[in-house]
């Protein structure tokens, strides 16, 4: 990303994190980032384009964070629960912006979901690595079977989110949900 929309993002994660979606106005952004509107707007379409920006960049940081250090655990469920309490704890740490980000995500926009999608394949790569105990899948892609459960593990990790967002889960409680999933759909040959 380049450095002026870089600026932009970091100014809007800024102001969600203040003051939450509601906060992340286009006219704001721009002011305090020092541009131009019309230079956002040739950048990002709307307020959820620009915190879906925001995710990619939380996503960069897991991908990193998880490189550097990968997942540690003697199976593939123990591995997939320090995932995802690592990737929890980077999202909770920014409340506000993780909620605003999780409304951007569910917009409806075309256009968006197709970013949603990008975040998705990354998360897939991620927890794949996680599940064969490797710091990076990039190189083999993930199998059928791999894919699928990434895919649920995935939609399980997004609903405990919303719920969060919503108060109905805890931070702690996101991971317990994860480390049970990844027990479960695990259970009949630990990877």
């Amino acid at each position: 990303m380049e450095e002026r929309a870089r600026r932009i993002v970091e100014t809007a994660v800024e102001l969600a994190e203040q003051g939450g979606f509601e906060a992340v106005r286009l006219r704001d952004v721009a002011d305090q980032a020092g541009v131009a509107l019309g230079t956002l707007y040739r950048r990002f379409r709307s307020k959820e384009d620009l915190l879906v920006a925001a995710l990619e960049q939380e996503a960069e940081e897991l991908e990193r964070r998880s490189l550097a250090r990968p997942p540690r655990g003697d199976s593939a469920a123990e591995r997939l629960t320090a995932f995802f309490a690592a990737g929890t704890r980077g999202l909770c740490r920014r409340p506000n912006l993780t909620r605003a980000v999780l409304r951007a995500m569910t917009s409806g926009d075309p256009e968006i979901a197709e970013k949603v999608s990008s975040f998705h394949d990354r998360m897939a790569r991620l927890i794949t690595a996680a599940i064969r105990g490797e710091r990076d899948a990039s190189e083999r892609p993930p199998s059928e079977d791999e894919r699928a459960l990434a895919l649920v593990l995935e939609h399980v990790w997004f609903s405990c989110l919303v719920g969060w967002s919503g108060g109905l889960h805890t931070q702690a409680g996101i991971i317990d949900q994860m480390k049970s999933t990844a027990g479960l759909l695990l259970k009949n040959g630990d990877r």
